[in-house]
């Protein structure tokens, strides 16, 4: 079976939608907004994706335990065309078959979750408003006191599915998308949470709520990313109407021979959402 760089977004769709909150940040990559900064491979049916967002390039690979093997395949078949340095998120499993061509370090385990309970979401009291780049430096500030080291795209703000409470001038508690996509009815939530402060108020709760209320009528699966260490976030999203639907890990991959050419720079965009919410 022939691996192959995959160019035609039809294929890809119809790949990936057959699994569509285990693959929601590969989707939402599809549209316009992301697909000039990705690089997709396929064999057969299996397909990962280097995303070229940010520095240092990261590598999607996900899968069901059923399809663990087919994918790791295909990385191992790819991994020699990587760059040299990049960050990985990897189903269970898949990590081995990047080991020979670079050193591994685990960065911890994350599950991915899933909007199942709507009527636990609509139990939660939204508030927020919608955010725009006039925003940008309330944002960029709050992410410096709140969440130090996060991935935050600015042109997200664009898309309009950035809400924030405020208190005067100051922007305390945020949520926002990492991808959102109509054409493919899925998004991803990310870059939740609140300034040092004002936690304990339900204010994470209370910008997700409004934020799903306005992904509601643009999509189907509204997901998200996790840190399985992080306790408040994870009881949080349950409590809002979340489901744990796979787990993965973050890794770093340097590759073992240092002359290797560091390759296209870039990526990232599905870091864990919501460092610090409480």
């Amino acid at each position: 079976m022939v691996v192959r760089a995959e160019h035609d977004r039809a294929v890809l769709a119809g790949l990936l939608s057959r699994d569509p909150v285990l693959h929601a940040y590969q989707l939402g990559d599809l549209d316009d907004f992301f697909w000039p900064y990705t690089s997709w491979f396929r064999r057969g049916d299996s397909v990962v994706l280097l995303y070229h967002g940010a520095v240092p390039p990261t590598l999607l690979a996900f899968a069901r335990p059923a399809q663990v093997g087919a994918v790791a395949a295909l990385l191992g078949e790819v991994a020699p065309v990587l760059p040299a340095r990049l960050s990985a998120h990897l189903s269970p499993g898949l990590e081995s078959a990047l080991g020979g061509t670079f050193r591994v370090t685990a960065a911890g385990p994350h599950r991915k979750m899933a909007l199942t309970d709507r009527a636990r979401l609509a139990a939660v009291t939204p508030a927020g408003e919608v955010l725009g780049r006039a925003d940008l430096p309330r944002l960029h500030e709050l992410y410096a006191a709140a969440y130090p080291g996060n991935w935050f795209d600015p042109r997200m703000v664009d898309t309009g599915r950035y809400v924030g409470v405020r208190d005067g001038e100051l922007l305390v508690a945020v949520a926002g998308v990492h991808v959102v996509s109509a054409a493919h009815r899925v998004a991803a939530v990310g870059n939740v949470t609140t300034r040092p402060g004002w936690r304990g108020r339900g204010l994470a709760g209370a910008v997700v709520a409004r934020l799903c209320g306005l992904l509601a009528a643009e999509v189907d699966h509204v997901t998200l990313n996790v840190a399985a260490d992080n306790p408040v976030a994870v009881r949080l999203y349950e409590r809002l109407g979340f489901t744990r639907v796979a787990d993965y890990g973050e890794f770093t991959l340097v590759a073992r021979n240092g002359s290797r050419m560091a390759g296209s720079a870039a990526a990232g965009g599905v870091e864990a959402a919501g460092a610090d919410l409480a």
